[in-house]
């Protein structure tokens, strides 16, 4: 069977087109006694890198692998020494912008997820200690996104529960964070392919942060799906508004190089933060800087209307100033209805419950706690990475509308009767701290954007209302 292998594998390669314009270069000898076992035992890895860049350019196997007796995750094989996990730091040897870039972001901390709740759902709630003294879920699932802290056993060997993993934010055993791979997948390491949506979509997507399907549902992935083959993934420059006009992709807006107005190249970035002017992740939207600030990172120096600025220069290679300026406006207006009618009431209200002991600080054994969660960790991201991008049925539908229907008939009927409940204490702190939640319920109530929900709404929308309803009776019943 080997040397049909073989031959066939000659054959397949001696049709692989290099890429364009690239001359090639022989790989090193300890990169050719690599190929010489590999190329039997794992033909479509190494035919994988054949097809790339660094192949052409003579960077292979021993040039990225290559370790030091002392690394944290050293590895005798066949005569050399070699390290299993090509890190940032190790691409840093030849992409040191990029490299910088990337280790400044919130990418690279997407590791921190420990002590989260998130985390706490995976490890216990839904989890045991039966995989490697932790929760099997967790490194399936959560560790797959997020990244996972690589432990190496004796020999250079790493741990089941935390490898395989290229999560963006993995920890390295040589200390570094993150992990390249996540979005160039190996071995061919692939620009064009981390410029497809679907490579963001690995973790952007699902019922908390759907970006990927607010993208397919918006304008610009409608018009990604008709022109893909018009974007010019495989462009070395890859510069909106010069390489192409067609469609954007998440890496356009977020991390490529695009034409300014001045005729500058505005350049790519692999701080995928950098050009963001709400941070949407947290129960309330905040502004960027003040997120990258408690992580400790660079660009908690850079305000939020120069992010804005940059996208916008993005923006404008096929939008007009107007066009921008309402698009902003209509963002702007739905974090500000979210955070003021929704979010931030609900967040007081959960902190008053914890403070004053009217529930357990055990997270999520008690139904008010499941509830605000999704309203807000599910739902009102829906409604914000909706809006953000264009997508009006997440904004809607799958957003805003879920967030309102549980907010009224959930979350307002739980804090009640969390209220009613502790007002009948022997405990005169519980009643006291009783009488505080209900009487801000009460307040949050009489409000006026909350007044239909106790029939105060005011007599002239009472009438705008009755008359628009007959209007539309009258246009659409025969």
């Amino acid at each position: 069977m080997r040397p049909i292998l073989s031959l066939l594998l000659a054959l397949t390669l001696s049709a692989i087109r290099l890429p364009a314009g690239a001359a090639p270069a022989p790989p090193s000898s300890q990169t050719q006694a690599c190929l010489a076992c590999h190329d039997q035992n794992m033909p479509g890895l190494t035919a994988q890198w054949r097809t790339s860049h660094h192949a052409a350019d003579g960077v292979g196997c021993w040039e990225c692998h290559q370790a030091e007796t002392g690394d944290a995750d050293a590895l005798a094989h066949n005569g050399h020494t070699i390290a299993v996990i090509v890190s940032p730091r190790d691409c840093a040897g030849c992409h040191a912008e990029e490299a910088e870039q990337f280790a400044d972001s919130h990418h690279s901390r997407g590791g921190l997820i420990l002590g989260s709740l998130d985390n706490f759902l995976a490890d216990i709630v839904e989890g045991d200690w039966a995989f490697h003294g932790g929760s099997a879920l967790t490194a399936s699932g959560c560790a797959q996104c997020h990244g996972s802290e690589v432990k190496v056993l004796p020999g250079g060997k790493l741990r089941s529960d935390t490898w395989p993993n290229s999560g963006i934010g993995r920890f390295n055993p040589d200390g570094s964070m993150g992990s390249c791979s996540a979005c160039h997948q190996r071995h061919t390491f692939s620009a064009a392919q981390a410029r497809r949506p679907e490579t963001c979509g690995k973790c952007h997507m699902g019922p908390d942060h759907p970006q990927k399907e607010v993208y397919e549902e918006s304008k610009h992935g409608i018009a990604f799906a008709a022109h893909e083959d018009e974007v010019n993934l495989d462009s070395d420059s890859w510069v909106l508004g010069q390489d192409y006009t067609a469609a954007p992709t998440c890496a356009t807006c977020h991390m490529s190089a695009a034409r300014a107005a001045d005729g500058k190249v505005l350049p790519a970035t692999h701080d995928v933060g950098r050009r963001l002017s709400w941070n949407n992740r947290p129960a309330l939207s905040v502004r960027p800087e003040i997120a990258d600030k408690k992580l400790g990172l660079k660009l908690a120096s850079m305000p939020w209307t120069e992010r804005r600025a940059e996208m916008q220069q993005v923006c404008a290679n096929c939008h007009a100033p107007g066009f921008m300026a309402n698009f902003y406006e209509q963002y702007d207006g739905v974090i500000a209805l979210y955070n003021g009618k929704f979010a931030g009431p609900g967040d007081g209200f959960m902190k008053l419950l914890y403070q004053e002991g009217l529930i357990t600080e055990t997270q999520f054994d008690e139904p008010v706690e499941w509830t605000w969660w999704e309203i807000w960790h599910h739902e009102g991201r829906r409604a914000r990475h909706g809006v953000s991008m264009q997508g009006p049925d997440y904004t809607h539908w799958h957003g805003m509308y879920e967030v309102a229907k549980h907010f009224y008939t959930k979350f307002i009927p739980e804090l009640q009767e969390i209220a009613r409940h502790h007002l009948a204490s022997n405990d005169p702190a519980k009643v006291e701290a009783a009488a505080t939640l209900d009487t801000a319920v009460k307040e949050l109530l009489s409000r006026p954007e909350h007044a239909w929900f106790t029939g105060n709404l005011a007599p002239e929308e009472k009438a705008r209302r009755k008359q628009a309803q007959e209007e539309f009776i009258q246009r659409y019943t025969k």
